[in-house]
């Protein structure tokens, strides 16, 4: 739409000051509209849907913060609203922005006032164009089976990608579950980038790789001399991702005592990094991930009740690859586009037989997993081959083990098992399995690595003593 099919309404009681800001509309090359009151101007603004409204303050009728009020489902998304003023009323255009104006000018409208509504008018309109763009090409991409870097057309990532289109802009806490691999976090950098922080940092931290020790500081900060071999004043992750989001990345892995501190920040909107006797105010929109079922987290205390209420405001869970293997085909193209511009390489798809071979596979790891086969196979096909096949898969990859050789389908347990023993010899079989890979065995558990970890240091200790 151009500037002369762009229309501002006026709504100003006096009929002199209403047509000399209709002639100045016009002057500036937009199509002025005119309403007598509040009252008017909603008529005026249902029939013609016009881009921004110039209200005066006081109308008969309807005023024009009554008027922010009837609009404020509107506000920002389909028409933005400039509030005139009385010069010295400071408390009245304070109230105007907090209900939602674009901004305010003083009365009388004299040279300088003039420029300044002129201004604000040009960015009111561009601004409320471009997000109209936004919108439109974020539930074009939707419907068409892409929003950001995630991708499908089956039910549930419909479902998935609708409710993040639905809940981006807003400040809601939201919590994301799913297994290892399902793509966690691009839900919370696609919820990120459609936000009205999206030009803002965005902060993750996984709770379980960081030391017991630390993890405080990583999160909160510290000052220089808080604890031994703090040299110097470190920022904590809230006030990197200060005005931008925050992702706290397997959040059942964080310590209780550190959890209780979380809780008191969500609600106060304050920390108070290590060694610090003062408070600071962070604006940060949180989101938190976990590969465990909430509800069983909370029963076995390793997740608090009252931050798992905090937290789950809204929840996105993610499903397993295996759920939806419908979205394997635009998976596959999204992923090797993608390392095809990574690598250099000119990679068109996969064989035939390998599409096949993939869908028969559960991918236990997930689209972590596919984007692992997937890099190793276009790095290794050559120039001039194409497509990806066989050949180019992982040796091992979706070939069934000799018995004895770590196949964890064939493992059984004698009666009289105990669930400790039975638990090792599985962490150990899995271990086995994975050629010793601890990241992969660990997602074949359903386990954290830091779980893991600590499990195989149990073990060592006990065989030790």
């Amino acid at each position: 739409m151009n500037r002369a099919q762009t229309k501002i309404l006026i709504a100003e009681d006096e009929e002199n000051a209403r047509q000399g800001l209709a002639a100045l509309i016009s002057q500036w090359g937009y199509a002025p509209l005119t309403a007598a009151d509040g009252l008017d101007a909603l008529q005026k603004y249902e029939e013609s849907s016009p881009a921004v409204i110039i209200a005066d303050y006081q109308m008969p009728r309807l005023d024009g913060l009554e008027l922010l009020r009837r609009l404020v489902d509107d506000l920002h998304h389909k028409v933005e609203v400039i509030v005139l003023t009385g010069h010295g009323t400071e408390d009245l255009e304070l109230e105007a922005i907090e209900r939602g104006a674009f901004y305010y000018v003083e009365k009388p409208l004299e040279r300088f006032q003039q420029v300044k509504l002129r201004t604000l008018v040009d960015r009111a309109v561009e601004g409320l164009r471009n997000r109209q763009v936004i919108e439109l090409q974020t539930i074009e991409l939707r419907d068409a089976g892409k929003l950001g870097k995630m991708v499908g057309h089956s039910k549930c990532m419909q479902e998935i990608l609708g409710l993040i289109h639905i809940i981006a802009p807003s400040t809601a806490s939201v919590l994301i579950t799913g297994e290892s691999g399902t793509g966690k976090e691009l839900v919370a950098r696609t919820l990120h980038e459609l936000s009205p922080r999206h030009d803002k940092p965005f902060v993750a931290i996984n709770c379980a790789a960081v030391p017991e020790t630390l993890i405080e500081s990583e999160i909160f900060g510290h000052e220089k001399g808080a604890f031994t071999g703090a040299t110097e004043r470190r920022v904590g992750c809230f006030e990197l991702a200060q005005e931008g989001t925050l992702l706290l990345d397997e959040i059942a892995e964080m310590p209780i005592a550190t959890q209780a501190k979380l809780l008191r920040v969500l609600e106060d909107n304050k920390i108070r990094p290590l060694g610090s006797k003062t408070e600071r105010h962070v604006n940060v929109r949180v989101l938190a991930a976990t590969n465990k079922e909430p509800d069983q987290a909370v029963r076995s205390g390793h997740l608090r009740q009252d931050l798992f209420y905090r937290l789950n405001v809204i929840r996105v869970h993610v499903p397993p690859l295996r759920e939806h293997k419908e979205d394997l085909p635009d998976l596959i193209e999204h992923l090797i586009r993608q390392l095809n511009q990574k690598h250099n390489h000119q990679v068109r798809g996969v064989a035939t037989d390998v599409a096949d071979l993939f869908r028969s596979y559960n991918w236990p790891g997930n689209i972590r997993e596919v984007r692992n086969v997937l890099e190793r196979a276009v790095v290794v096909c050559k120039p001039g081959e194409g497509l990806i096949t066989r050949n180019h898969l992982p040796p091992d990859f979706c070939r069934p083990q000799r018995p004895g050789a770590g196949d964890l389908e064939q493992l059984r347990f004698p009666p009289g098992t105990t669930v400790e023993q039975a638990e090792r010899a599985l962490i150990y079989q899995t271990l086995s399995t994975t050629n010793n890979n601890k990241t992969r065995a660990a997602e074949l558990l359903g386990i954290s690595l830091k779980t893991l970890h600590n499990k195989l240091k149990e073990y060592e200790s006990q065989s030790q003593n």
